[in-house]
C-alpha cells in the first residue's frame, strides 16, 4: 500500500485551515482533517510546555510525503513542526483509490 496518514499539530485554526487548503489544492493531500481542543505537554528549549493546539490528519502517498513535508514545514509558523506518517496498512478499498486518485502524481 502506497497510503499513508501524516500527523501535524497547529497552534489556530487560522493556520491549520491555510496549510489543509494549501496542501488540497496542490494535490500533496486528498484530505486534511483538523481536530480542535489537543492538548500538547512537551519540552521546547529546556522548559516544559502546555499548549492548547488542533491536530491535522492528513491523508495522502508515500510518493507525496516529501513534498508534503516541504510545503508544510514552509508554511507553518513553528520551528520545528511535527510531520510524522503512519502507514495505512488496511483500509476500505473504495476510499483509499479515492485517496490515491486526489493526490497529484
Amino acid at each position: 500500500m502506497n497510503e499513508i496518514v501524516v500527523l501535524s499539530t497547529a497552534d489556530s485554526m487560522e493556520t491549520a485551515v491555510k496549510i489543509a487548503q494549501a496542501l488540497v489544492e496542490d494535490g500533496e493531500a486528498a484530505c486534511v482533517n483538523i481536530v480542535p481542543g489537543v492538548r500538547s505537554i512537551y519540552r521546547w528549549q529546556g522548559k516544559l510546555c502546555d499548549e492548547g493546539e488542533l491536530l491535522m490528519v492528513i491523508k495522502t502517498t508515500q510518493d507525496r510525503f516529501e513534498a508534503l513535508r516541504a510545503q508544510l514545514k514552509a508554511l507553518h509558523p513553528y520551528e520545528v513542526p511535527e510531520v510524522i506518517a503512519i502507514p495505512i496498512i488496511a483500509g476500505d478499498a473504495d476510499y483509499l483509490r479515492w485517496l490515491s486518485a486526489n493526490v497529484a502524481w
